[in-house]
C-alpha cells in the first residue's frame, strides 16, 4: 500500500477552529426581507439545541449593523433572571436610575437613542425564554417606540414564560424556525471545515448520527480527529468505526439530555437503546403507559407505527451511543436475556424474530445455539448485512458448519471485500460430498470472488471449468455456461462472453438458476455498454434490475443496486450524462453499507461519467471514493483505474502534486486487468499529466498505445473516449477516420458527437466546431463543448470575423462556469494562439510549461536551433518577449492545489 494511504488526519487548526457560516443563505434571505419591512420590530429564531441559532442570529446582528443600526448583545440565563434587569443592565447608560419605571423608562430610551433621537439599535437576546420580566418589558416598551429592533433565539422544548409572550407578540414581530441541516447541507459544511470532501459512508454517517444538528455534528467531527479516526489518503476523508459520541463536552450535552429521565423510564430507554426497535407491548411490560408518554413528550422516544404493530425508537442517534456505552456488562446481559425470552415467548412469529432473539443471545453470553446461528445469518444475508452474517457464521464451531453455512460465510467476506478470507473458506468445502445444485453454488460464489480479487482470472476460469467436467445435468450445465459469459466479460473479453450470453432468456424460469441468470443479466448490458450497444444495454439493465428485486431473498448475488452500474455505463455511452450521473448518485445512495465490492465499482462508473461530463472536481471526488474503499479491501483491479481517474482531474485542475502522487502510487501495484473496463484506460491519468507539462506529443503517444490496447480487447467505446483525447490534444486528423467508423458501429449521441468534434477539429472551421458544441452541450458534456466553442474563437479571430468571435467567446465562457475550473490546452491557447501554426502551438506550450529549447528538442525530435526559431516567430505573432510573458499569453498557470467544489 502507498505511503500516501490511509494518513492520520492532524487537524489541530480545525479543533481549535470556530466553524464557519455556511448553508444558511435560505434563512439569511428570510431575515432580510423581514428586516426591510419598515414596519418590523424584531425577528425570532426557534428551534432545538445546538440547530444553529445562536450563529445565524449572530450573522443577522451583523447584516443589522452593516445596515447603521447599533449592535448590542444580551445573554440570558438562570442566574441572570434572579435579579431584575440583570441581563440587559449593560445596555442602560449608568446614570440612569430605573427604580422609578417612568422616568427611568424616559431616560433610557433618550439616552439610547441620542441627542437627535436617531440612533437605532438592534439587540440580539440569546435564549430569550430565560429573561426576566423585568428585562423583557423594558426591551417591549423600547421596541415599541421604535427604539429597538429585537433578533432573538428561543429554544424549543422548553417553558415560553413571560417574557416571550411579551417580546414576541404581534405580526411586526417575524418568526423563522429554524431546521437542521439536510446532508447536502453538512457536506458543504464538512468541506468547507476539513478543506475538502470526506467520503460518500462518511457524510452519511456523520449525518445519520447527528440528525444534522449542528453542534452535535462539530463536536463528533472534533471527537474523531481527535482519536485519530478522521483520516486522509491525500484526497479524501474517511473515518473508522469509532463510537461517534465525540467529545466529553457532547457527551455531557447529551447526559444532560437524558438525566431529566425519572427511575421508572430509564430501563426503557436502555432495552430500546440495545434492541430498537423496539414493540411497543414489550416497552409497555417495563414501564407504565404514562411513564412512555412522558418519555415520548420530552422528545427522547419516537414512535412508528406500521399496520397494526407499533413500535419506539430512540429520538437521536446519539441518545443510544452515550446509553450503551454507560451499561454495565451483566446489566447489558440481563437485558438482552430477557429480551429473547420475551420475544420466543411469543413465538417468534414475525420474520425477524428469529435474528434478533439469536444476535441478542449471542451479544449477551457469546455463545448461541449452531442451528439457531445459521438460519439467523440465512435472514440477516437476506437484508445483506453481511457483517452481522459474518459475525454469526464465525460463531458456529467448526464441527457444526455444513457446506451451506460455509459458503455462506465465504459469499457474506467475499462482500465485504474480505477475498483472500473468501477463498479460503470456499475453497476448503469438500465438494464431493455435496450434491450437484451444492457444487453449483459454491462455484458461482467462489469464481465471483476469484474473478474480483487480485489473483489471476485464469484460477476463477479454472475452478468453472472443473465443474463442468463434473456436473452431468444439462441444466446445471447451462448454469456454468451463464457464469462463464458472466466471468469473460467481467474479465474484459468483451465479445466472448456477449457471444455466451447471447441466447440469454430475459427473465428467469425454471431452466435457468437464479444466480446464475442474475449474473449474467449483469454483464450482458456491461458488454453491451462498452460495444456501443447502448439501447440494448439500457432495456437489459432495467431488466435486470427488475428481476434481481423480484427475486432478491433467493439470491446469492450483492444487492439489486448492483445492476445500476451496468444502466450508469449504458447511459453513459448512450450520451445520457447528467441521467447517468443522477442514476449512479442515487444507487449509491441505496446501497447497504457492507456491500463494498459494488460500492468501489459503482463509484468508478459514477466518477467516469462526470469525467465525460467536464465535471472533473465532482470526478476526482468518486474516484478518490473509489479508491479509499479499495484499499481498505485491496481490490487492486479497481484501485488502478480509480488512481489514474485522480491523476487525470488533478492534471485538468492544475494539482500537478497530487497528480504525481496519484500516479507514484499507481505503479506500485501490478498491472492486474481493471475488470470490464479497457485496460487503454488506466493510461489516462499519465496522458493528462504529460498534458498539464505541456508535453502533448509525449500525451498522444501514450493515448494511442492506450487506444490500441482497447481496439484490441473489442472496447469499443474505451477506444473513442482515448481517440477522441487524442484529437482535443492537436491530433484529430489522425483519429478522425476511426472515430467516424466508431461512430457508424454505436447507438446513442455519444459517438457521432465525438467523431463531429474530431472531424470540426482537423477541419479547423468554426461553424463546425460550433455545431460540435450544440452537439456535445445537447448531451452534457460541458468540457469538450467549451473546448469546441474556444476553438471556434481562434477561427473566427483567424477570418477576422471579430464580432463572430465575440459571440463564441460568450458561448465558451458560459460552457466553462460548469466545468468546475478544468484547464485544458485547447482552452488555454485557443484564443491566444490563433495566429500559431500547429507545430508553433506545440512549442510554445512546452516551453510556457517550463521546458527548456533543448528538452522540447528531444521530445519533439527536432533540433535545438528549429525549437529557438519556432519560439521566436511565436513570441512576434504574440507580441511578448520572453517565457513567462508567453505563458501569460497562453493563459497557463502555475500548479496548486484546485479548491474542492462538487456538485451535490
Amino acid at each position: 500500500m502507498s505511503n500516501l494511504a490511509r494518513r492520520p488526519l492532524v487537524e489541530t487548526d480545525v479543533l481549535g477552529r470556530f466553524w464557519p457560516f455556511v448553508g444558511r443563505d435560505a434563512e439569511l434571505a428570510v431575515f432580510a426581507k423581514a428586516w426591510g419591512d419598515p414596519r418590523c420590530e424584531g425577528f425570532t429564531v426557534h428551534g432545538p439545541t445546538g440547530v444553529g441559532k445562536s450563529r445565524l442570529a449572530e450573522e443577522c446582528l451583523a447584516r443589522a449593523v452593516s445596515e447603521g443600526f447599533r449592535g448590542a448583545r444580551v445573554t440570558a440565563s438562570s442566574a441572570a433572571a434572579a435579579v431584575p434587569l440583570g441581563a440587559i443592565a449593560h445596555l442602560v447608560p449608568s446614570e440612569v436610575d430605573l427604580s422609578d419605571p417612568v422616568t427611568g423608562f424616559e431616560a433610557a430610551a433618550s439616552a439610547l437613542s441620542g441627542p437627535a433621537r436617531t440612533r437605532r439599535w438592534a439587540v440580539w437576546v440569546d435564549d430569550l425564554q430565560l429573561l426576566d420580566a423585568a428585562s423583557a418589558m423594558l426591551l417591549r416598551q423600547l421596541m415599541d417606540i421604535g427604539v429597538i429592533r429585537l433578533i432573538a433565539t428561543i429554544r424549543t422544548g422548553e417553558p415560553a414564560g413571560e417574557a416571550v409572550d411579551a417580546l414576541t407578540r404581534g405580526d411586526a414581530v417575524h418568526r423563522l424556525d429554524l431546521e437542521t441541516f439536510n446532508e447536502d447541507q453538512v457536506d458543504v459544511l464538512l468541506r468547507t471545515v476539513l478543506g475538502g470532501p470526506v467520503t460518500h459512508g462518511t457524510l452519511k454517517r456523520l449525518y445519520t448520527v447527528s440528525g444534522g444538528n449542528a453542534l452535535y455534528l462539530r463536536e463528533m467531527v472534533h471527537g474523531a480527529l481527535a482519536k485519530g479516526a478522521l483520516t486522509h489518503d491525500g484526497e479524501i476523508r474517511a473515518l473508522g468505526e469509532i463510537s461517534l459520541a465525540g467529545t466529553p463536552q457532547l457527551t455531557e450535552l447529551i447526559k444532560s439530555r437524558l438525566a431529566t429521565v425519572g427511575p421508572d423510564g430509564w430501563p426503557v430507554l436502555e432495552l430500546i437503546a440495545l434492541c430498537e426497535p423496539l414493540p411497543l407491548g414489550d416497552a409497555e411490560a417495563m414501564a407504565s403507559s404514562q411513564v412512555l408518554a412522558e418519555l415520548e413528550f420530552a422528545g427522547l422516544i419516537g414512535t412508528t407505527r406500521d399496520q397494526r404493530r407499533t413500535t419506539l425508537t430512540l429520538a437521536h442517534p446519539l441518545y443510544g451511543e452515550i446509553i450503551r456505552a454507560g451499561l454495565p456488562a451483566l446489566r447489558r446481559r440481563a437485558l438482552l436475556l430477557q429480551q429473547s425470552e420475551r420475544t420466543e415467548s411469543r413465538g417468534a412469529r414475525r420474520r425477524d424474530d428469529a435474528l434478533h432473539t439469536t444476535a441478542w443471545r449471542l451479544s449477551a453470553t457469546g455463545t448461541a445455539d449452531p442451528l439457531l446461528l445459521a438460519r439467523a445469518a440465512v435472514l440477516a444475508r437476506r437484508g445483506h448485512d453481511y457483517q452481522q452474517v459474518t459475525t454469526l457464521l464465525q460463531a458456529i464451531p467448526d464441527e457444526h458448519h455444513s457446506a451451506s453455512s460455509r459458503m455462506l460465510l465465504g459469499e457474506a467476506l467475499f462482500q465485504l471485500g474480505r477475498c483472500d478470507h473468501a477463498e479460503t473458506i470456499l475453497a476448503g468445502i469438500d465438494t464431493t460430498t455435496v450434491g450437484e445444485q451444492d457444487q453449483l453454488a459454491i462455484t458461482l460464489v467462489r469464481t465471483a470472488n476469484l474473478l474480483w480479487s487480485n489473483t489471476s482470472t485464469a484460477t476463477a476460469f479454472a475452478v468453472n471449468d472443473a465443474a463442468l467436467e463434473s456436473v452431468t445435468d444439462p441444466r446445471g450445465r447451462r448454469t456454468l455456461r451463464l457464469n462463464e459469459g458472466f466471468m469473460r466479460i467481467a474479465a474484459g473479453q468483451i465479445h466472448k462472453g456477449l457471444d455466451q450470453l447471447d441466447d440469454m432468456q430475459p427473465d428467469v424460469d425454471h431452466e435457468h438458476d437464479v444466480d446464475a441468470w442474475l449474473r449474467g443479466a449483469l454483464m450482458k448490458p456491461v458488454g453491451l455498454a462498452l460495444v456501443g450497444r447502448t439501447r440494448e444495454a439500457m432495456t437489459w439493465a432495467e431488466r435486470a434490475h427488475t428481476v434481481h428485486r423480484r427475486v432478491d431473498e433467493h439470491a446469492l448475488v450483492s444487492h439489486p443496486s448492483v445492476h445500476r452500474i451496468s444502466l450508469v455505463l449504458a447511459l453513459t455511452e448512450a450520451g445520457q450524462l447528467e441521467e447517468a450521473y443522477e442514476a449512479g448518485k442515487s444507487a449509491y445512495a441505496d446501497l447497504p453499507h457492507f456491500d463494498k465490492v459494488v460500492r468501489v465499482w459503482l463509484a468508478l462508473c459514477i466518477a467516469r461519467a462526470s469525467w465525460l461530463a467536464g465535471h472533473p472536481t465532482t470526478a476526482r471526488r468518486w474516484w478518490a471514493e473509489a479508491a479509499t474503499a479499495a484499499r481498505s479491501i485491496d481490490l487492486i483491479k479497481a484501485l488502478r483505474p480509480a488512481l489514474s481517474g485522480i491523476a487525470a482531474c488533478a492534471a485538468v485542475l492544475g494539482d500537478l502534486d497530487a497528480a504525481d502522487a496519484a500516479i507514484t502510487e499507481l505503479t506500485t501495484y501490478p498491472p492486474l486487468p481493471p475488470g470490464p473496463l479497457s485496460s487503454g484506460e488506466v493510461h489516462l491519468g499519465q496522458a493528462w499529466v504529460w498534458t498539464a507539462r505541456g508535453q502533448l506529443a509525449k500525451a498522444r503517444a501514450v493515448l494511442t498505445k492506450a487506444a490500441q490496447a482497447a481496439r484490441d480487447t473489442g472496447h469499443v467505446t474505451g477506444e473513442a473516449l482515448l481517440l477522441t483525447d487524442i484529437a482535443r490534444l492537436g491530433g484529430a486528423k489522425d483519429v478522425t477516420t476511426r472515430l467516424s467508423q466508431l461512430a457508424d458501429t454505436c447507438d446513442g449521441a455519444f459517438a457521432p458527437a465525438r467523431a463531429h468534434l474530431a472531424t470540426a477539429l482537423a477541419a479547423d472551421d468554426p461553424g463546425q466546431l460550433l455545431t460540435a458544441a450544440d452537439e456535445l452541450e445537447e448531451i452534457g458534456a460541458d468540457l469538450l463543448a467549451a473546448e469546441a466553442a474556444t476553438a471556434a474563437v481562434a477561427g473566427w479571430h483567424r477570418l477576422g470575423l471579430a464580432r463572430n468571435a465575440a459571440a463564441s467567446t460568450r458561448r465558451a465562457s458560459a460552457l466553462l462556469t460548469r466545468c468546475e475550473g478544468a484547464r485544458t490546452p485547447p482552452l488555454a491557447t485557443s484564443k491566444a494562439a490563433a495566429p500559431l501554426t500547429t507545430r508553433e502551438r506545440e512549442i510554445a506550450l512546452m516551453a510556457a510549461t517550463g521546458h527548456s529549447s533543448k528538452d522540447i528538442a528531444a521530445a519533439l525530435t527536432l533540433s535545438v536551433r528549429t525549437v529557438d526559431n519556432h519560439l521566436h516567430h511565436s513570441y512576434t505573432k504574440l507580441g511578448v518577449t520572453n517565457r513567462r510573458e508567453l505563458a501569460e499569453a497562453l493563459g497557463v498557470r502555475n500548479s496548486s492545489s484546485a479548491r474542492w467544489t462538487t456538485r451535490p
